[in-house]
């Protein structure tokens, strides 16, 4: 087999198809009705970048971190660091310029947004050293991130982060979290040994909390599709039309969980299955014609 290439085996590792998560900064933006904004659409772009450098940085650092660990994995045996197409010290460097660049970047935009960055990157370095040896809150974690990139899309924009948004976008994020956690314990032989926390989860207690966060995520959803803020300040009525694409998209993923066995990685689930996919595309149409159109 040709060794890959360090600058290739570096570029699989800063994991660009994960970048897709780093869209929630555009949320603020689309809800506050500011999408036709070039100067905000700019700004949000922009932010979006810095993101993706960051979380980059952070799956270097990780990479390094659980090199050992990831060699016992079978899916993450592959990955540059662990298979050793790309040396942990390269890594490293990688990571640190990556850290400082995307720093540098969110200075450039606004302090407050730098702030956020800045606690994004010390929450993912406390998460890697510590934090996810720590049951329950490691899911927390890794949620408050995604919360953090909604909060940083809004504070670059200068517009007030909706409630609405901070609930949901931290709710779905468990759901995929536990979701997560669950398909690691139920595929993975001797997971506990690939990652120590697992040994204090277990399948019933995680399915117990699916439960409970899908049920908050939906009542959630359809509370803020319906609410007087919708009608009243963003002037539309139709938000509503969005929540059977929400219903589909987690029913299907639970589907995919529950009958199919996947799940583990929720970016390549998203990216892999047609109807997952589809309905993210059309719950996306639906929420722009609601919001701008009708």
């Amino acid at each position: 087999m040709a060794r890959t290439s360090t600058p290739v085996a570096l570029l699989q590792a800063m994991r660009p198809k994960h970048w897709i998560k780093n869209v929630f900064v555009f949320a603020a933006l689309v809800f506050a009705q500011q999408l036709h904004d070039a100067a905000m659409l700019a700004l949000v772009v922009a932010a979006f970048a810095v993101f993706c450098l960051l979380s980059s940085s952070v799956y270097l650092l990780n990479d390094v971190a659980d090199r050992e660990a990831d060699r016992r994995h079978p899916a993450k045996r592959d990955r540059p660091v662990a298979s050793g197409a790309l040396s942990p010290r390269a890594a490293a460097v990688a990571s640190l310029l990556l850290a400082a660049i995307s720093l540098v970047g969110a200075l450039a935009l606004s302090w407050p947004f730098a702030a956020i960055a800045c606690t994004y990157l010390l929450f993912n370095i406390a998460y890697s050293i510590s934090l996810k040896k720590m049951v329950i809150l490691d899911v927390i974690i890794v949620a408050t991130g995604f919360l953090l990139r909604a909060w940083g899309g809004a504070v670059v924009i200068g517009v007030e982060m909706s409630h609405w948004l901070i609930l949901c976008t931290g709710l779905i994020a468990l759901f995929l979290g536990f979701t997560k956690r669950r398909q690691e314990i139920a595929t993975l032989e001797r997971a506990a040994d690939q990652r120590p926390i697992l040994r204090e989860y277990s399948l019933p207690f995680l399915d117990q909390m699916i439960s409970i966060v899908t049920a908050s995520s939906l009542l959630a959803y359809t509370l803020y599709a319906f609410s007087p803020e919708v009608a009243d300040k963003l002037g539309t009525r139709w938000l509503g039309l969005t929540i059977p694409f929400v219903l589909f998209g987690i029913f299907r993923y639970l589907y995919l969980v529950h009958q199919r066995g996947e799940g583990d990685n929720p970016t390549e689930l998203l990216l892999s299955d047609a109807q997952l996919l589809w309905t993210v595309l059309l719950w996306g149409v639906t929420a722009l014609l609601a919001l701008y159109v009708l």
